[in-house]
C-alpha cells in the first residue's frame, strides 16, 4: 500500500468525474489513517477503491485511471 504524498490528477470525462464526485459526497469525514496528520487531506469513509498509476513509489502525481464501490 503507498503512503499519501499529495493528490491525484483526475483527467475522467465530464460524465465520469461528475458520478466520482457524488459518490465522493457521501462518504467525507473518514478517519485520519494513524501516523498521518489529518490537515494534508480530507480523509474519506471506506467504500470506494481507485486505481491509480503512479510515477514513484510514493502516490505523489499519481493518475486516477478508474475506481469502483468496495465490495
Amino acid at each position: 500500500m503507498g503512503r499519501y504524498a499529495g493528490g491525484a490528477f483526475v483527467t475522467f470525462e465530464t460524465d465520469k468525474r461528475q458520478r466520482l464526485w457524488d459518490r465522493v459526497q457521501g462518504k467525507v469525514g473518514g478517519p485520519v489513517p494513524k501516523g498521518l496528520r489529518s490537515d494534508k487531506a480530507e480523509w474519506l469513509k471506506p467504500g470506494l477503491v481507485g486505481r491509480v498509476r503512479k510515477g514513484e513509489e510514493k502516490l505523489r502525481h499519481a493518475k486516477l485511471l478508474d475506481f469502483r464501490d468496495k465490495q
